[in-house]
């Protein structure tokens, strides 16, 4: 699916693991189309490319029927990445999922559809399809899915419309759902949330939930060479792949970490919300690991595991901070 030189389309790429996935394209010889509305992404994560012949930076709205059509024009694969960020806003609009995410992908195929050159689609899912999974390391295959949140339906929902519009359309389709993705230009979480609290009082930090939600957590770098191998190896109409650490880390944990890369010293760490049974808010998953034995056959490994990932995507908020990004 991305063969060097070929015109790929990246929906939401000036985002955090959007432009990353652009940064790596475009070193490999692609030419890119970046669909974005820029109401989470910046345009100056893309700094590098603006003047390179083979990108293209098309500013504009997937739930724009006209947008998505004139974007993929040309284009042989699409990395489907546009949507809601933040798992939290569905507790607040309860439309916001539906829209960012099941519409605009609706739209993307749509357009493919109805393309003469885009019959390949790679889409960032998520691991909160799964729900509260009673098995872990979570397999691909584990059900029935029972999201717990409006952002894991939508995301359920989104890939079961690929799936139809794969068979129905002939389009080649790769599920890559991901654990919770850290690092450079991220600009939301639980890292970037202490990261706040703490600039503004450096002696206390509160936490939402009791501490011991327990989940997986992977480096962008690790991320986007996975998502890269997938789209490669891949044969099948659909396939589905997770996309995670090995490993898991608590909050409480992180909080520490946070704390000391800071330089902070004793912090009071305290409890300053949640939900039930201990979750940060409502529809929180409150353990989460995925078994990725499935692309580890295809030779991908991630390079770091959740402790050190955290520890990678702390500096980098860190030094961003420092720089005024």
């Amino acid at each position: 699916m991305t063969k060097e030189g070929r015109k790929v389309l990246v929906t939401g790429g000036a985002g955090f693991i959007g432009s990353h996935l652009v940064d790596a394209l475009m070193s490999k010889g692609d030419k890119v189309v970046v669909l974005d509305n820029l109401n989470s992404g910046k345009l100056n994560n893309l700094d590098k490319w603006h003047s390179n012949a083979r990108f293209k930076f098309q500013k504009g709205d997937t739930l724009n029927q006209d947008d998505v059509k004139n974007a993929i024009n040309g284009c042989t694969v699409v990395f489907h990445l546009a949507a809601n960020p933040d798992v939290r806003v569905g507790n607040v609009d309860t439309k916001v999922d539906y829209e960012q995410n099941v519409m605009a992908t609706y739209n993307v195929l749509e357009a493919m559809r109805k393309s003469t050159s885009c019959k390949n689609i790679i889409f960032t899912s998520s691991s909160t399809v799964y729900g509260e999974a009673k098995v872990t390391p979570t397999p691909e295959d584990y059900g029935p899915l029972k999201p717990i949140s409006l952002y894991g339906a939508s995301k359920l929902a989104c890939e079961s419309l690929i799936s139809g519009y794969a068979h129905m359309f002939g389009i080649k389709s790769v599920i890559c759902r991901l654990a919770n993705i850290i690092g450079s230009r991220s600009s939301h979480g639980v890292i970037y949330d202490f990261v706040k609290k703490l600039q503004v009082n450096p002696e206390k930090l509160g936490i939402f939930g009791d501490g011991t939600q327990s989940k997986s957590y992977l480096y962008i770098d690790d991320c986007i060479d996975a998502c890269l191998i997938a789209a490669e190896k891949t044969r099948e109409a659909v396939e589905i792949y997770n996309i995670g650490s090995e490993d898991r880390v608590d909050v409480s944990t992180i909080a520490k970490i946070v704390t000391k890369e800071m330089g902070l010293g004793e912090v009071e760490i305290y409890r300053a919300g949640g939900s039930d049974n201990g979750r940060g808010w409502k529809g929180d998953v409150k353990e989460m690991l995925l078994d990725i034995s499935k692309l580890k056959k295809l030779g991908w490994k991630p390079k770091y595991g959740s402790v050190e990932a955290v520890r990678l995507a702390l500096r980098d908020l860190l030094s961003e901070l420092e720089k005024g990004r």
